[in-house]
């Protein structure tokens, strides 16, 4: 008879009234890796959660630890973000706070993070430098956690589990927000660390997976379903209905140049982050903006977005209007609809779905005034177009990530903007909302929309891109144009 190290009888959930696992029952014997598939909101994340003892659930979940394992008896949970604190403990940063944080010296740096977690855990601080090394993070040592872009973070998360090797190691979303050449190393790394004992639970809908992934299945209805293979997945598709009417008006630009970027440099003490950039957007062009993790892709966008103080000190020009002139950082986001995963981890999660998306017309992380009726329309326009409406008097931070994912894409396209800045958009999304994103996306720029998109996955690019950019070490390394098939 096989060992079993999980085993699930007749788990129930409810969230908000709304059963999220019914009855579910999963075995998990030793030597299975699984990957779990299933729609963004169908309950993987808080599956996941209650094995790892983080959330309750009706029901039985017995872990039952190999007491003749060399690894660690524990449930360790990666999440597909990580929220960390500040030396006080304290984990409520602003957006903007980021980039000027360098002065302050208010959160451990990556080195001491991982000097106390191997206090914590008892682990020999020479066992984690392969792995930084294997995942391009060596270089990061001396940085301060808020410096991080939500990437670089991932991967900081993925060399603690790594490097602790625990008997069950459960990763939501692995290869999310890691460059080309990192997700390569870490399938190598998870391959390692399964044949050294720990049994694998991956929560992902990517093709990419590690060889000892052996066993496959899905959450659909509250139910868990076996499946025999990676292709077998029942997820039902997602079809758009007709774009909204106000957004297929072109957009009224201010100015024919959109950005300019003469000899841009910008530093934080000794390191040179970004080096002699320049680079000419035009309005209607439709940019890739791509480079490895830490290559300086979130700092060229917040120049871009006025959030970084540096941006005073360069030859820098926005809508037109040298950056300095007189105009307000208020005046630069009028221009511009946002969306990153670092903006996400700082959004106010307690405003309602709907003030979410309406708060996009005012550039604010929460509603503060009545709209218009007009504008209200809108809103409710795309509150349905994105399939939210069963959804939109609840409060962002109740919501899966995923579906905070699809409420924040409605904010960032609310005023149909003259510049569209997307970093990372389809982090948290299912195939099919992703396919539907981007759809969306392509029907917004055939109407004369400028676009910067920063993905690392090739096979979830919109159709539309034209021109692409490539940071190496903080230096332009190619400007290239595009012909993107679909």
């Amino acid at each position: 008879m096989k060992e079993s190290i999980v085993s699930i009888q007749n788990l129930n959930l409810k969230y908000q009234q709304k059963l999220v696992l019914t009855d579910l029952n999963w075995t998990i014997n030793r030597g299975e890796n699984y990957v779990l598939f299933g729609e963004s909101g169908g309950g993987k994340t808080s599956l996941a959660k209650i094995i790892a003892g983080l959330q309750n659930g009706i029901g039985e979940v017995k872990i039952n630890f190999d007491t003749n394992s060399h690894l660690p008896a524990e449930v360790l949970f990666v999440e597909s973000w990580y929220q960390f604190k500040n030396l006080e403990g304290v984990a409520n940063f602003y957006y903007q706070q980021r980039y000027t944080s360098q002065q302050a010296k208010d959160t451990l740096t990556v080195h001491a993070e991982l000097v106390n977690y191997g206090i914590e855990k008892s682990l020999n601080l020479d066992k984690v430098e392969p792995i930084l090394e294997a995942l391009n993070f060596s270089s990061f040592a001396s940085s301060q956690l808020i410096e991080l872009s939500s990437g670089e973070n991932k991967k900081l998360q993925l060399v603690k589990a790594l490097w602790l090797k625990p008997q069950l190691l459960i990763i939501d979303q692995p290869y999310t927000g890691l460059d080309a050449a990192s997700r390569k190393n870490l399938t190598i790394l998870l391959n390692d660390v399964s044949q050294d004992g720990v049994q694998l639970i991956l929560i992902c809908n990517d093709s990419e997976l590690p060889i000892s992934i052996n066993r496959f299945a899905e959450i659909k209805d509250g139910q868990f379903i076996q499946l025999d293979s990676l292709t077998q997945s029942s997820s039902t598709e997602n079809h758009s209905g007709e774009i909204p009417s106000f957004l297929k008006e072109s957009p009224v630009y201010s100015s024919e140049n959109i950005v300019r970027m003469v000899n841009v440099n910008i530093s934080y003490g000794e390191k040179q982050v970004l080096k002699n950039i320049n680079w000419e957007v035009k309005a209607g062009e439709k940019w890739l903006l791509q480079g490895h993790n830490g290559s300086g892709k979130s700092t060229l966008l917040s120049l871009i977005n006025g959030d970084h103080p540096q941006s005073y000190a360069n030859e820098l020009y926005l809508f037109g209007n040298r950056r300095g002139s007189g105009e307000s950082i208020w005046d630069i986001k009028q221009h511009i609809g946002l969306i990153s995963p670092e903006f996400h981890w700082y959004f106010d999660a307690t405003s309602t779905v709907w003030q979410s998306i309406a708060s996009g017309f005012y550039d604010t992380v929460g509603l503060f005034q009545q709209l218009p009726y007009s504008k209200s329309q809108q809103v409710d326009e795309l509150v349905e177009y994105f399939g939210l409406m069963s959804s939109k008097n609840e409060l962002l931070g109740s919501l899966p990530l995923g579906k905070q994912r699809l409420v924040l894409l409605a904010r960032t396209i609310i005023k149909n903007p003259e510049l569209l800045i997307l970093d990372e958009p389809c982090q948290g999304l299912d195939q099919q909302q992703t396919q539907h994103f981007n759809h969306l996306v392509d029907e917004l720029c055939s109407n004369g929309m400028t676009l910067i998109y920063v993905g690392h996955f090739e096979s979830q690019l919109p159709n539309c891109l034209e021109k692409r950019i490539l940071l190496e070490s903080g230096e332009v390394k190619v400007v290239e144009n595009l012909n993107i098939e679909a």
